[in-house]
């Protein structure tokens, strides 16, 4: 900094206000700096200003070590509105969402003195392990259990199943058949409670739940059984990629969709618009989740690790997104 100032030709102080966006400076000067620093090869030592500010730059992320479509566009999310805002991320992702996995993880952020934690907790045993987290350490849960007291962001994952459902109700169908997820997960479980309700207040039957994976693999399995039966017409799935499974097993059964049986998916993957036919699915607003994890965890960080005032639960709308994988059903 030293060395940029003497180049420029103003005070240390005069660089330091440039460098951290201070209004204060003329626009003249401003720019003779930023000549200075690309002139030097300048570049901020995050763990100095951490030692002088008392704040670190970084925020440590948990995750599962997947390549599930959710989870992934969660976290690049996350990763951009962090760097919006002028904050690093490091990323730990563990191999299995178990109690020493997570503490082992979260172990390692505090270790690195991150600015705060946020952990992707899908599964019970992912959030009992946060449980262990010590109080004064910034932290915000995403897709977490809705029932706990830590700051929680989260997709409204029963009002997008109940959006799914009621859509092939209205489109004429008696019943729904939901293919859902590991029933270990709070989105899988949030999913069958919305399609329940949907069916409920509808005076619709309920039919036994298929249960299933995230994977395109398990839906082909659970479609292969619902091929056989006619008297599916129409299925939700608890995402795109059981729904594409379903699609397939639909066809070589021979019952065109949604001629004969109508199909919906959750998450709205880039590929969706693209499946034969194109898949009526439930758009999750990825980056709305990442900006309000972002603004609790920031809230807690200026406020010494304490989530005070603020609300504590975010829950973020989904969208129904309409295709052409639902029609009305044949007389």
């Amino acid at each position: 900094m030293t060395d940029v100032a003497r180049l420029a030709g103003v005070s240390h102080q005069t660089v330091s206000r440039v460098l951290n966006g201070h209004p204060s400076v003329r626009e003249q000067t401003r720019l003779r700096v930023r000549a200075a620093v690309e002139e030097l090869g300048y570049r901020p030592n995050r763990a100095a200003r951490a030692l002088v500010t008392g704040r670190s730059q970084l925020i440590g992320v948990v995750a599962q070590n997947s390549t599930l479509y959710g989870p992934a566009s969660l976290l690049a999310a996350f990763e951009l509105a962090a760097a919006a805002a002028g904050f690093a991320v490091s990323v730990r992702r563990v191999r299995e969402l178990d109690r020493s996995s997570i503490s082992a993880a979260v172990e390692h952020h505090r270790d690195q003195r991150v600015a705060g934690i946020v952990a992707i907790a899908p599964t019970a045993s992912a959030n009992d392990a946060l449980a262990d987290v010590p109080a004064g350490v910034p932290l915000v849960i995403v897709d977490g259990d809705p029932e706990r007291g830590a700051p929680l962001v989260t997709v409204d994952q029963e009002a997008g199943a109940y959006a799914a459902t009621k859509h092939l109700l209205d489109a004429g169908h008696s019943t729904v058949w939901h293919v859902s997820g590991p029933a270990d997960w709070f989105d899988a479980a949030g999913r069958v409670r919305g399609w329940r309700t949907a069916l409920t207040e509808a005076g619709a039957e309920i039919p036994p739940l298929a249960a299933a994976d995230w994977s395109a693999a398990a839906g082909y399995q659970a479609g292969q059984m619902l091929a056989r039966m006619p008297e599916v017409t129409a299925v939700f799935a608890a995402n795109d990629h059981l729904a594409l499974g379903i699609l397939r097993a639909m066809s070589e059964r021979g019952r065109s969709v949604p001629g004969e049986v109508s199909v919906v998916g959750f998450d709205d993957v880039p590929e969706a618009a693209y499946f034969i036919p194109p898949l009526t699915t439930v758009r999750p607003d990825f980056d709305a989740v990442a900006t309000e994890t972002l603004a609790l965890l920031l809230a807690q960080i200026s406020d010494g690790g304490h989530p005070g005032g603020e609300v504590l639960r975010r829950t973020i709308s989904p969208t129904l997104v309409e295709r052409a994988s639902v029609a009305p059903p044949r007389a």
